[in-house]
């Protein structure tokens, strides 16, 4: 029996970018990275909003005074339902509610990797580490671009290295033990691993109205990567 509704057949289902018509998918590929330009800059104007008017240091020592483990799990609760949010296929108000949700949580996660890294007078590791993952993201998405290979293989590896790095982080955490410069090193590579994926997911499986799910997965991308980079060099900074 088919599984074809009648909804489906009076308003068909966009399909993949990759088997879309030059003109749509051009159009999709624009979306995705305008929605994901617009939401690094609300990320910046939320971080800056939140620490220049004093309310991001406040609540970066109650984030810092609680368990950090508990924080990360509310990060990836949160998470994980704006992204649901952002798939919808019924509502694009909740995909834009899944990404503006996703983006106030990435803000609110860095806030004590923020405050800590001005608290030392290190505040221009900030910038250097955002130009840093500028470049990064950019030669990233060349390389899907150009080479026009579909990195979906990758999807299985970092599902099990995410597990892995979690169980590292949370047992950091535990034990008070430095996880250092070669985790942040390795972390990186992980980032720069799922821009791949997503940007190859973008090119070859969303389809054609997914851009902004499609840009939320980015922007975690980017944000990931932007989170170990500071760390980087921090680390390198203090040398």
């Amino acid at each position: 029996m088919s599984d074809v509704t009648t909804a489906d057949m009076e308003f068909p289902r966009p399909g993949v970018a990759a088997e879309a018509i030059p003109s749509e998918r051009v159009k999709f590929i624009q979306r995705t990275y305008l929605h994901l330009a617009t939401a690094i800059l609300a990320f910046a104007g939320i971080e800056a909003a939140l620490i220049m008017s004093g309310v991001g240091e406040t609540v970066a020592e109650a984030m810092l005074s609680v368990s950090w483990i508990g924080c990360l799990l509310a990060f990836m609760v949160v998470s994980w339902i704006a992204e649901k949010w952002a798939r919808s296929s019924t509502s694009v108000g909740l995909q834009y509610l899944g990404l503006g949700v996703f983006i106030v949580a990435e803000a609110f996660i860095f806030l004590p990797l923020l405050y800590i890294v001005n608290g030392i007078g290190k505040g221009e590791v900030i910038g250097q580490a955002a130009n840093l993952t500028l470049v990064l993201f950019g030669a990233l998405t060349a390389v899907a671009l150009f080479t026009r290979k579909d990195f979906s293989f990758l999807g299985s590896i970092l599902a099990i290295g995410g597990l892995i790095a979690m169980g590292v982080i949370v047992f950091g955490i535990i034990s008070g033990f430095g996880l250092g410069l070669w985790f942040s090193a390795i972390m990186v590579v992980f980032a720069s691993a799922a821009i791949l994926y997503s940007t190859s997911n973008v090119l070859h499986h969303y389809r054609t109205d997914q851009h902004v799910a499609a840009s939320l997965s980015l922007f975690a991308g980017v944000a990931l990567l932007f989170w170990y980079l500071i760390q980087v060099v921090l680390s390198f900074s203090n040398e």
